[in-house]
């Protein structure tokens, strides 16, 4: 059995990641690395996350005692602050642990249901206006994340919940300085925040500008509340009751109802064995299967012979990753429902058969079965690790950058446009918005095992380029034996519906020319994603003795140990 539900706990286009004049520090203790060439290392414990604020607080919560399951949470509330266009309390996520004391992977699943009153039909072009739809309060579905941080907090946490919001509500309540991909992201999406919105993130009427101090007063105090109270402030209390006058103003779907039924399910994860390594990831319903599924095929082939970046093994990659993406759109579903068939999928056999099919010298046209894609925009993501081997991959979103740009009043809360993500046409197919079902989600964070023992973890957002990269940040550590900040930068490429392959400028132009003489359609691009991982070294008895942690250089995280 490929996955197994365990009861809960208490508690239409692909759109790459660009950053503009981005850069990274990774950092030893004492000392900065130097951007782009070295991992941070970490005797203790490892954090990397996408801004460097959420990293210093996780770190200070493992130097204060806390295990890695603590730092999650903080990380995740500081994010919530300091990179607010991507996650947060109104979002939704996916979480994988390592449970060190049990010995034990499991899934976390965040993403919520689709709230019971939604009419999925306000989403198809025959209805009027439909697009607004999809981006409006209309597509906003149940928040989940909340209850997975108390979820890790109450099952694994060992410092009490309150303390884990103290830096998140100090950074709200004094403020920060906008960094310049921040304020790109104010200014693109400032004309259509509602009022309350823009009288936060706004100045004189106008965006924030880079270098301006934004001060979150209310989330501070919303921050307090959940501190003080747990998640029922949010799914039943004053929090959440502000969330459910907001969709009756707005026209949502999102009800009280809806929030006051969110539970925070632990499920079994999914795993397949490469080249000697256990890759363990989450179950459906996420829908990150495909990255196995890509790795499986690539499993046969030989990686190291081939070379790495090189035309060949691109080319097989790329046939890898679109026959992958195609088993999302026909398989992808609730697995109480209509569960993928994950026994034949990840199957040795599926994978040999398949590969049979591939041209060495011309690439197939990609056929969808009969539906688009709706992915993930602006997501962020992040690894933590401690002294006695637990981990924390998380991914955790908005959707779109500040969701569906509605902050609820009072709150200092976005509110996520989940739905927006769907498939809507036909209607019907798996991915439609079926109401009262779980958001089927395509994040994808990943645990590595070398000889029984979690070795590595990673993840990142990209929307649809998620399932994508992290296959071929798996193949660089373990295929091609580089160390977790190599394989983080190394160059990458995306299949982009229906026909196009982005490819980033590190690949070599000859690279390019050959591939193209095979059928494929380029596009040149910068930044696809912007990942975060960790590497740990064992002693002899078994015992975490050293960490490694990257964050992108594609994006301006921060990977620290200590």
């Amino acid at each position: 059995m490929f996955f197994k539900k365990q009861s809960p706990q208490r508690a239409v286009f692909f759109l790459f990641l660009v950053f503009l004049g981005g850069f990274f520090i990774l950092v030893q203790p004492g000392k900065a690395a130097e951007a782009g060439k070295q991992a941070a290392v970490g005797t203790k414990g490892i954090i990397s996350s996408a801004h460097p604020l959420a990293t210093q607080a996780g770190l200070k919560v493992l130097e204060e005692g806390g295990n890695a399951f603590d730092a999650a949470v903080t990380v995740a509330a500081v994010l919530n602050v300091v990179e607010p266009m991507n996650s947060g309390m109104g979002g939704y996520g996916t979480i994988l642990i390592y449970a060190a004391e049990e010995k034990r992977t499991r899934f976390l699943d965040s993403s919520g249901k689709i709230p019971a009153a939604v009419n999925s039909d306000v989403f198809r072009p025959s209805y009027p206006h439909y697009i607004k739809n999809r981006t409006g309060a209309k597509a906003v579905s149940t928040p989940g994340n909340v209850n997975a941080w108390w979820a890790l907090s109450e099952k694994y946490g060992k410092l009490p919940w309150a303390v884990l919001f103290e830096r998140a509500s100090e950074l709200a309540e004094a403020g920060f300085r906008v960094s310049r991909e921040l304020s790109m992201t104010i200014k693109r999406a400032f004309p259509v925040f509602n009022e309350y919105g823009r009288s936060i993130y706004g100045k004189n009427g106008h965006p924030l500008e880079h270098g301006d101090i934004l001060i979150q007063k209310d989330l501070a105090f919303s921050l307090r509340k959940l501190a003080e109270m747990g998640p029922k402030v949010f799914y039943a209390g004053s929090l959440g009751e502000a969330v459910d006058k907001a969709m009756k103003k707005y026209g949502g779907f999102l009800s009280l109802t809806d929030l006051n039924a969110d539970r925070a399910e632990w499920w079994d994860p999914i795993r397949i064995s490469f080249q000697g390594y256990d890759v363990v990831t989450a179950s459906p319903p996420s829908t990150a299967f495909p990255s196995l599924i890509r790795l499986g095929l690539m499993s046969r082939f030989d990686g190291r012979a081939l070379g790495h970046n090189s035309a060949d093994y691109l080319h097989f990659f790329i046939e890898a990753t679109k026959h992958a993406f195609w088993c999302r759109l026909a398989y992808a579903g609730d697995p109480e429902v209509k569960p993928p068939p994950l026994e034949k999928l990840l199957s040795e056999n599926y994978w040999s058969e398949t590969v049979k099919k591939f041209n060495k010298n011309k690439a197939l046209t990609f056929f969808p079965p009969g539906i688009g894609s709706g992915d993930h925009k602006h997501t962020t993501h992040f690894v933590t690790a401690d002294r006695w081997g637990n981990i924390v991959s998380a991914t955790q979103t908005l959707g779109n950058s500040f969701g569906c740009r509605i902050m609820v009043e009072g709150t200092g809360i976005w509110l996520n446009n989940s739905l927006s993500y769907c498939t809507f046409e036909p209607k019907g197919n798996p991915m439609d918005a079926f109401p009262g079902r779980r958001k089927l989600s395509g994040d994808c964070p990943t645990i590595i095992f070398k000889d029984g023992k979690p070795w590595a973890a990673l993840g990142t957002p990209g929307g649809h380029t998620i399932g994508q990269t992290v296959p071929q940040m798996v193949m660089n550590l373990i295929t091609f034996g580089m160390d977790i900040q190599e394989a983080l930068s190394a160059p990458r490429v995306s299949f982009v519906e229906p026909d196009l392959i982005f490819v980033e400028y590190g690949i070599p132009n000859e690279v390019i020319e050959e591939l193209k003489k095979r059928g494929h359609k380029i596009r040149r691009t910068r930044g696809l994603t912007n990942a975060h991982g960790l590497t740990i070294v064992y002693d002899d008895n078994g015992k975490p003795a050293a960490f490694k942690g990257a964050a992108d250089p594609r994006g301006g995280g921060l990977a620290a140990g200590f």
